[in-house]
């Protein structure tokens, strides 16, 4: 039985409506949150499944961390805390008679944020330690590349859309074949 204190403490809680940051949408309502008040509500993280928020099925491997930086009335606004891959799709990617090549970069984009990105390779057959080492460094190159050369926002929209995996794949191609070239994780 709970007591009454208890019962008082959720009584006095208020919903937020929960919104999507403006690189994914921006007004559009993911859900909802308890808390005490507006302080209670700041820095809370919401993990949810990329397409409940772009309405897109073909982003369900993708699950997005939201950090609530504004709160005011009933209504949270969030900002992008991380982007990853999901653990089960990682997982199955990996396969027998291939390699796979993870990396992480601390990077900065155009406006001088630093980024971390974590990526992976799977190519097709075992190579040789001096064939993903060199993958590793192309990688890297172009992260970095690619990275300087655009804002955060632009940074997700290129990785939810696939153009960055594209374009880093083709500099790739020329050390071994790849058969995968995918986002870990992103955190800002």
């Amino acid at each position: 039985m709970a007591t009454q204190k208890s019962q008082d403490k959720w009584k006095n809680k208020r919903w937020f409506n929960i919104y999507a940051p403006k690189v994914l949408g921006g007004e559009e309502i993911i859900g909802e949150m308890p808390a005490a008040d507006e302080k209670a509500a700041m820095g809370r993280i919401i993990k949810v499944s990329l397409s409940w928020i772009t309405k897109n099925p073909n982003n369900s491997l993708m699950s997005v961390g939201l950090r609530v930086h504004k709160a005011d009335g009933n209504v949270a606004h969030t900002q992008l805390h991380y982007l990853e891959s999901n653990y089960s799709y990682i997982h199955s990617l990996v396969r027998r008679y291939s390699s796979a090549i993870y990396t992480r970069d601390i990077v900065k984009d155009k406006d001088g944020k630093e980024l971390t990105l974590k990526m992976l390779v799977i190519a097709s057959g075992h190579l040789a330690d001096s064939k993903k080492s060199g993958i590793r460094k192309k990688l890297t190159e172009f992260v970095t590349a690619y990275s300087a050369k655009h804002t955060a926002d632009e940074l997700v929209k290129g990785i939810i859309d696939g153009s960055m995996q594209a374009e880093g794949r083709k500099g790739i191609e020329n050390i071994a074949h790849v058969n995968k070239f995918e986002l870990k994780k992103i955190e800002f």
